[in-house]
């Protein structure tokens, strides 16, 4: 990923690039501090097409321009934004909202009569969020697909300038309602790499446990709404019952059926009693198997997942797909295994990796992880230390630190920086939908409108993640 700071207010910024090449090997970090305002950087897009989003979001919330982008139009900022000064400057008041005039959109041009457009969103049925996405296309087939998103930018990086961390924790769980525990994780993780902390073992293991059930929920509930866009009724509510048992099981044992208000820098804010969790699963694993095993017998829904949504493996990793999507095109990655944190290093997991790349192999991924979560919360309850849940930590002027990990939609990375105050001056975030959703569109094209919704329910997208 890509984003760009400030260091001092009135000051030109600094854009850092961070990779990552191989397993447990450290992060490598490159820093680009610019001479002077409004000089331009040489786009690296051509060359790592994944980078082209995170410049162009530079390019709208830094006021950085990256001469040779291929597409050198606003990413989150729409038409008639007229920001006094960059967003993310730190003199500009996060208070206020960015002025806008009414613009006209211009779509991309193209040749042929018989050519349609149909401009989709961005208010859609049912629970979708805000999205438009433009198709071309001629009868059934679409040619071309163009999302434009961004209708519900939060400006979230922008709140947390001048928070203190255990506040900030409370904005991180927020941006996203159903990755919770994975945007608290990260960011907290983030800020004892700052502070140089350790958190205690019992704290580790307790991490292990919420993230999974936050895993375990969600890709119950993407199951559901997977049998949802297929019409299979019966499968959908299935699903979704045993989402909604998994969430009514998190708030008998935690308080909170999205697991909030647990995390924190240092540690955890109390301890958490999981005597009967074990007991309490086992007891839903077998509903949970046979749910599984009849949807994978189930021709009129595996006729619709087949073939629907190819993405080839080279294109996944060219264009930056992570999580499920980029396993369920045959690229082993997982930042559990990678770049184990919390007590992922003390337990045994496998990493589920297809080949076809399709929406059958998405689904296949996602429930070979259903029972990776139930066999790492077994694992970690059984094997969870006594002790204490937090230890104290202070940020030093001017520290930073990187935070991740693996979130049920994919890899999720926060950067911190803190001022001379010891509050965060820029918190960076990269989630998995803001790289999912750029990976989206390319298997699109050259499908056709029956298979859209089943296609995009199998990337398990959210706007809120994207949008942030």
């Amino acid at each position: 990923m890509a984003y760009a700071w400030f260091p001092e207010p009135g000051e030109p910024p600094e854009v850092l690039y961070l990779a990552d090449r191989k397993p447990h090997e450290p992060f490598p970090l490159l820093r680009c501090r610019l001479s002077a305002a409004g000089e331009q950087l040489a786009s690296l897009a051509p060359e790592i097409p994944l980078l082209g989003w995170y410049e162009r979001e530079i390019t709208d919330l830094c006021g950085i321009s990256f001469q040779g982008h291929p597409e050198p139009h606003p990413l989150v900022l729409h038409e008639g934004a007229h920001p006094s000064i960059p967003p993310l400057d730190p003199r500009y008041p996060k208070e206020s909202m960015i002025a806008y005039s009414s613009e006209p959109w211009e779509l991309p041009s193209v040749e042929g009569s018989d050519v349609q457009v149909l401009p989709f969103g961005p208010v859609r049925g049912d629970v979708l969020e805000s999205a438009q996405i433009v198709f071309y296309y001629i009868g059934e087939a679409i040619l071309h697909c163009h999302p434009r998103l961004f209708f519900k930018h939060r400006g979230m990086e922008k709140r947390f300038e001048g928070l203190q961390p255990l506040l900030a924790t409370l904005l991180a769980e927020r941006i996203s309602g159903v990755d919770s525990v994975a945007h608290s994780l990260a960011f907290c993780q983030a800020v004892e790499t700052a502070c140089e902390c350790e958190i205690p073992e019992r704290a580790r293991y307790l991490r292990v446990v919420l993230a999974e059930l936050e895993r375990l929920y969600n890709h119950l509930h993407y199951l559901g709404h997977l049998c949802h866009t297929t019409t299979l009724k019966v499968g959908e509510a299935q699903g979704k019952l045993l989402a909604e048992q998994c969430k009514q099981l998190n708030a008998i044992f935690t308080g909170s059926r999205f697991l909030r208000g647990l995390i924190k820098p240092g540690g955890l804010r109390r301890d958490i009693d999981l005597e009967a969790l074990p007991h309490r699963l086992r007891m839903l694993e077998p509903e949970i198997t046979t749910y599984m095993q009849e949807l994978e017998v189930t021709n009129s829904h595996l006729d619709r997942l087949i073939t629907t949504g190819h993405l080839p493996r080279q294109l996944a990793f060219d264009q930056g797909a992570t999580g499920p999507i980029k396993r369920a095109s045959g690229i082993d990655r997982d930042l559990r295994c990678d770049h184990p944190y919390a007590a992922y290093d003390r337990l045994a997991m496998d990493i589920p990796v297809r080949t076809d790349g399709d929406a059958h192999a998405r689904a296949q991924v996602r429930m070979a992880e259903i029972n990776n979560s139930l066999s790492l919360l077994l694992q970690a309850i059984d094997n969870m230390p006594e002790g204490p849940v937090e230890t104290k930590l202070s940020a030093p002027a001017g520290a930073e630190g990187l935070g991740w990990c693996e979130g049920t939609r994919g890899s999720m990375y926060y950067c911190v920086h803190f001022g001379a105050n010891g509050a965060l001056a820029r918190v960076k975030v990269k989630s998995p939908s803001f790289s999912n959703w750029r990976v989206f569109p390319f298997t699109v094209h050259d499908t056709n409108m029956m298979d859209y919704a089943i296609n995009e329910a199998s990337f398990g997208l959210t706007m809120a993640g994207c949008d942030r």
